[in-house]
């Protein structure tokens, strides 16, 4: 008998999350928009400030770090923000290329920014509230999520949907000193009565890219500053996402679609940045980051700002050991092309990926051994058999772990290394041999996996 979910906490929370999500590890999250034609943050200091995307709010509006200067330089000082859409022609998109560059990483899913809080869509919605805010009316003239949804998927790659719950030209907030993001003209010129925002833009939005696209992934953020369960309607829109979604069985969404959500409900529990402590083991959860310190394209960062391909893949070993999943964020430019940099970036952790993918795709955590060294992290496969013990920092002779419980072990090898790893036992102590090899030469560069074969 097929589950029918119930507008309620204790019913929507009964769920259990497809297996799918668990298992993918790795996703790749896209922010492109009308913010990626200024492509413009200073670099701070300040948590979450570097955010490029946020440019309509941090040069228009009244919200922390104000970028006036680089502006009114470059653009004037009477540019409006809608007019950078005319300049946001994505002329050299590629989605097969694109598909191939998340593919050739390692993803297993990919989501991309739908409409973000500027409210721009990056696909022909039928919302009239979006005339002329919509792809096909101002800018590329083409479905973006669309056509690179069909590449993704054609290459075995699940596909989602980021979509911002609140619109600055409309929604009020608690975040800016005047309660908006955005000026006073540009909100009675473009917005609605914020009180009709969830009946007429937000539910039936949601619903318009279930039914013509089938995400996957909904991505939902910026419901957790200031909308409420009760205005937002999370609980009717989850039951009919889990009972009649033409996807139901596949789709999965987070837990940012209104305040109080996040940490207490949803598929899975969304962090940023690092803001991961206290979520792993106790429910699903996906850390989301940037390549840099953005997640839209920032034409202010410079090499010093991105992070190595070591150090993400590094990140990414860090989570899939406490059971959560890695979105890493590429920002494509308004005209349609990835960064070689951040292309650079995912190709180094697709060919890790393509050497050490058995301790990532399809693991949990595990708790059979432990080190007490901080670059020793372990994982292991869903029958507990193959537990991988992945090193972030070779060791040149010997190191030693510690069994948690009675184990048999049947034998160590090293993942792409032919030959025989030695190791002795004595009581709970295991003391692995290093084989003699070039570290930096190795398959393995970044970090190096020891399978261990259990009886």
């Amino acid at each position: 008998m097929v589950k029918k979910y119930l507008p309620n906490w204790e019913s929507l929370d009964s769920r259990t999350i497809p297996s799918w999500f668990n298992d993918a590890k790795f996703g790749i999250f896209l922010h492109w928009g009308v913010y990626s034609v200024p492509a413009w943050r200073k670099i701070n200091d300040e948590r979450f400030g570097s955010y490029a995307e946020w440019y309509y709010a941090s040069v228009y509006g009244n919200y922390k770090n104000n970028d006036d200067d680089f502006h009114k330089k470059v653009y004037g000082e009477d540019f409006e923000y809608r007019k950078f859409a005319n300049y946001f022609k994505a002329e050299l998109f590629d989605p097969e290329l694109w598909a191939d560059i998340f593919y050739n990483a390692g993803a297993k899913y990919v989501v991309l920014t739908s409409k973000h809080h500027e409210g721009y869509c990056l696909w022909p919605t039928k919302n009239k509230h979006k005339v002329n805010w919509r792809v096909t009316d101002v800018g590329p003239n083409k479905d973006l999520l669309g056509e690179l949804s069909k590449a993704v998927r054609k290459r075995g790659m699940k596909m989602g949907a980021y979509y911002s719950m609140i619109d600055w030209e409309t929604n009020k907030s608690h975040r800016p000193e005047n309660g908006y993001f955005v000026p006073e003209k540009d909100r009675k010129k473009y917005g609605i009565e914020e009180s009709r925002y969830v009946d007429e833009i937000l539910i039936p939005q949601l619903k318009e890219l279930v039914n013509n696209y089938e995400p996957a992934v909904i991505f939902t953020d910026g419901g957790e500053w200031d909308l409420t369960e009760e205005e937002s309607k999370v609980k009717e829109f989850l039951a009919w996402l889990y009972n009649n979604a033409p996807n139901k069985d596949e789709v999965v969404i987070n837990d940012r679609f209104c305040v109080g959500m996040p940490g207490n409900h949803g598929d899975y529990y969304s962090t940023e940045y690092k803001d991961i402590d206290g979520f792993e083991n106790i429910h699903p959860w996906e850390e989301s980051r940037g390549i840099g310190k953005s997640y839209g394209f920032n034409r202010a960062e410079n090499l010093e700002d991105y992070s190595t391909s070591e150090e993400l893949v590094h990140e990414l070993i860090d989570i899939v050991s406490r059971d959560g999943n890695l979105l890493l964020n590429v920002g494509p430019t308004a005209d349609g092309r990835i960064p070689v940099i951040q292309q650079q970036r995912l190709y180094d952790i697709g060919e890790w990926l393509k050497v050490n993918g058995d301790s990532i795709y399809s693991t949990t955590s595990s708790k059979v051994f432990n080190s007490g060294n901080s670059n020793i992290y372990f994982t292991q496969d869903k029958g507990g058999k193959n537990i991988y013990c992945i090193l972030t920092k070779w060791c040149d002779d010997e190191f030693v772990i510690y069994c948690n419980e009675d184990v048999n072990i049947n034998s160590i090898n090293l993942l792409n290394y032919g030959g025989d790893i030695t190791y002795s036992q004595n009581g709970n102590e295991i003391i692995i041999n290093s084989p003699t090899i070039a570290p930096n030469t190795y398959g393995g560069k970044y970090a190096y996996v020891y399978r261990i074969k259990l009886d």
